[in-house]
């Protein structure tokens, strides 16, 4: 079908049936003076939005990732902060989110050489490489990548590696990375060019790492290796429990074995079938380590599941699609908190299928739930959140979530293996489908 050109005739028509329709001259009128937000907000949805919970695991601050997209190793850190506050018998304890993404960058970057020694032979604006190219050194990332640092590198207390402005502000520090790294795909581009022998490009590789961590530590910091540890209890007792490297600190105040925990998603699109494994192309951080694997389930399970295990004591990390539907002071969440299709006088309805399928939705934010309120029959009607966005906001940093926005925009829980009906423990041994690079399941939280 040919092109069209936008016709003067046509525009002039919709002008003047605009003017002559009297609600949306009144919504021009109150959205040209008052946000949107403010306009089509749902107060009847507001006042009925409860925040009491039935189940409610928290007791301590929420914390604040700033000027960064680091809410997936925050929410990641806040589930193993609980097992660490319990036993330390210390209420505000917390990890080191500095040290944590230290050693994802410096992981990522490794990864992502590799990944340009083993596609040498694509063309730059091949579509996997010009997307591997673009999504380079993002802050954001997945359930099984945040294993992989754990398990690898431990975890230190706050103190020892503390933010620093970088940290907390990632925006330039991301771009210099960027630059260093684009930088060396193309020398070892080059180099591959130029038949170098894998040895030779081992070597060049390890030149811009070494150049690429001088410059993340330049941010960052050095984290530590060894470190003595003490600290005073909130009954006023003091401890002093010796030295301890970060994966033996990591061991000796946390209970939970991350080995034993599934990443169960809701993919809607009907190609992807309920119960299969799925897996996203060169999605990963740390060679070597564990691959993202998803289960595809039906979202009833994934409630039924999240809201069992905070029933039993322990919060969920989740994955979602943080934006839509939100009043962030308010700190709500609700599938029709907002009609911004009455304001407009336009149908704006779209499931949540054609909102994957068609780049309007995916996973773009991680969180920790802990807490669930169950109606009379034991079904989830809403959701606390602990928000890693500081305490200014809703209820000083804890969310409240409707039971209708959960099956809209959460994507993504992380749940123990043994949870799952034995049908579902055994897809986890089967191959799985593995999606490209660029699919929405791939998106970093």
């Amino acid at each position: 079908m040919p092109r069209t050109p936008l016709d003067e005739a046509t525009v002039a028509h919709w002008r003047e049936q605009f003017l002559a329709d009297p609600s949306a001259v009144r919504a021009m009128n109150a959205v040209t003076r008052t946000p949107i937000d403010e306009v089509a907000l749902n107060r009847a949805r507001v006042v009925d939005t409860r925040l009491s919970m039935s189940h409610r695991l928290d007791d301590w601050a929420a914390t604040n990732q700033q000027k960064s997209g680091r809410c997936w190793l925050f929410a990641a850190l806040n589930l193993l902060r609980a097992d660490a506050r319990r036993i330390l018998h210390v209420k505000d304890f917390e990890f080191s989110q500095n040290h944590a993404m230290y050693w994802d960058k410096i992981e990522r970057a490794n990864y992502f050489l590799d990944d340009m020694i083993q596609l040498a032979d694509t063309a730059p604006d091949d579509r996997l490489m010009a997307f591997l190219l673009e999504q380079l050194m993002g802050d954001g990332g997945q359930w099984n990548m945040e294993v992989s640092v754990f398990a690898k590198h431990g975890a230190v207390p706050k103190e020892l590696m503390p933010e620093t402005e970088s940290s907390a502000n990632t925006a330039r520090m991301n771009s210099s990375l960027r630059t260093q790294l684009r930088r060396g795909a193309r020398m070892l581009r080059q180099a591959a060019a130029a038949d170098a022998a894998s040895d030779e490009l081992q070597r060049l590789k390890e030149q811009i790492l070494a150049d690429t961590h001088r410059i993340l530590t330049i941010h960052l910091g050095v984290p530590p290796t060894e470190f003595e540890w003490q600290w005073r209890d909130d009954e006023r007792q003091f401890h002093r429990a010796g030295s301890f490297t970060p994966q033996s600190f990591l061991a000796a105040y946390t209970d939970i074995d991350l080995a034993d925990y599934v990443c169960l998603v809701d993919d809607p699109r009907p190609e992807h079938p309920k119960g299969a494994a799925l897996t996203v192309a060169h999605l990963g951080n740390v060679v070597g380590g564990d691959p993202v694997v998803y289960l595809n389930v039906d979202i009833d399970l994934i409630k039924r599941i999240a809201a069992q295990t905070i029933v039993d004591g322990e919060p969920v990390w989740f994955g979602c699609d943080v934006g839509p539907q939100m009043a962030r002071k308010d700190g709500l969440w609700a599938a029709d908190l907002f009609d911004y299709a009455g304001v407009y006088g336009v149908d704006l309805s779209t499931t949540k299928e054609e909102r994957v399928r068609f780049g309007e939705s995916a996973m773009t934010h991680a969180m920790l739930f802990t807490g669930v309120d169950l109606d009379e029959d034991g079904a989830a009607r809403r959701w606390r959140v602990e928000n890693s966005w500081g305490t200014e906001n809703a209820d000083k940093g804890f969310y409240t979530m409707a039971g209708s926005w959960f099956d809209e925009y959460v994507f993504e829980v992380v749940v123990r293996k043994d949870r799952l009906p034995a049908e579902l423990q055994a897809a986890l041994t089967t191959e799985p489908l593995e999606l490209p690079a660029w699919d929405p399941m791939g998106a970093l939280a």
